[in-house]
């Protein structure tokens, strides 16, 4: 089949194919914990996944001293590496991503993880070959900075117009708006649909079926 809009398919990785955002959420808080803070409520702390790791615990714990947010990385990373290994993709993302790259689409991911946490989730969930190019938030600018869309379509040497973002968050469609590309967001992650629809994605998705069947008749 054409490709009727789009030649690369940019995806989110935690929230969107990797089902995640309920162990992000839970790692926020029992860090903050940790160090005695005010632990953020679900929907706060689920709000800033999608970010780099310093500016969403900047959200997370706005009391805390910036001299002291290296520690609470490390209490964030060691409670999110302990149960690392009981996440998976969400039904029917492997399946899509082949499919995708049957097609011809070029592949790739914008996220707000480091580049050694994505490669070892990429690695685990035997994905790493489906992927023309990937960026990470410790690499450049975090969301919703337009940048790692920028510098994905450079790399690839892909048309913004021909591009498109799909993620779970407010700041995967805002990156997209920033960097001039389509967007599409997924409601079965971090943030809510109505959050998401007020900046008028291409297409709004409740599943991972619904997500490809769209993809499959007009991407």
């Amino acid at each position: 089949m054409a490709r009727e809009q789009f030649d690369l398919i940019v995806f989110d990785w935690d929230g969107t194919l990797m089902d995640s955002t309920a162990h992000i959420t839970r790692s926020i808080q029992a860090a903050c914990r940790d160090l005695g803070l005010p632990v953020p409520a679900d929907e706060a702390a689920s709000y800033v996944i999608g970010l780099g790791l310093r500016d969403a615990l900047q959200l997370a714990a706005p009391t805390l001293d910036p001299a002291d947010y290296p520690r609470l990385s490390e209490r964030y990373r060691f409670h999110y590496l302990v149960k690392d290994q009981t996440t998976e993709l969400f039904p029917g993302v492997r399946d899509m991503l082949q499919e995708l790259r049957d097609l011809g689409y070029l592949l790739a991911v914008a996220t707000g993880k480091s580049r050694v946490g994505l490669n070892r989730a990429l690695d685990q969930a035997r994905l790493t070959s489906l992927f023309d190019g990937t960026r990470c938030a410790d690499e450049t600018f975090s969301k919703p900075h337009p940048a790692m869309l920028h510098e994905l379509t450079r790399e690839l040497g892909q048309d913004n117009a021909r591009t498109v973002m799909i993620g779970d968050t407010t700041h995967d469609l805002q990156m997209a708006i920033n960097a001039g590309v389509a967007g599409i967001g997924v409601t079965y992650g971090a943030h809510p649909a109505n959050s998401l629809t007020a900046l008028e994605p291409k297409f709004v998705a409740s599943s991972v079926g619904d997500l490809s069947g769209w993809l499959r008749e007009f991407a």
